[in-house]
């Protein structure tokens, strides 16, 4: 019965202003003010306010907020989890089978090619630069390290 009061008197005082601001040759805000005030009357009549006071002060509802705010916590948990171990059930179920798949050893530092599809590269080293030569030397041993 409050509720519907309140709301009755904040779309009322929500008309009077979109008045005012029309009297003010505002007609385009005071349209947009009447249509926020209209609001209120619309969600009382909808039934949508006793709808959300039944439900705020209803024991029941807030145990069913806490049930499905443990529900979340225990999924997020385990998917966190899930995530540390950095497997997903795919993986779990392979290896489960002993497959191995395309995996990569866990000690190198990149995916391995196969044999014969890329040259070994050679580390060489490359000359510094003292200044009054070759600026780009670093850049072109970076480059050759890399195989380009």
């Amino acid at each position: 019965m409050i509720a519907e009061t309140v709301c009755s008197a904040a779309s009322a005082a929500g008309l009077g202003i979109a008045v005012v601001t029309a009297y003010r040759k505002r007609y385009l805000a005071a349209v947009r003010i009447a249509a926020y005030s209209l609001v209120p009357v619309g969600l009382v009549m909808t039934g949508v306010v006793g709808w959300l006071a039944d439900t705020a002060f209803s024991p029941t509802a807030w145990a069913g907020f806490g049930v499905l705010g443990v529900a979340w916590l225990l999924f997020a948990s385990t998917r966190a989890l899930e995530r540390r171990r950095g497997s997903t059930r795919a993986e779990r179920r392979a290896a489960a089978r002993g497959e191995r798949g395309n995996t990569v050893a866990p000690t190198a530092s990149a995916p391995s090619l196969g044999a014969g599809t890329r040259p070994a590269a050679k580390p060489a080293a490359a000359p510094r630069s003292t200044g009054s030569g070759d600026d780009f030397s670093d850049i072109e041993a970076i480059l050759k390290k890399h195989g380009i």
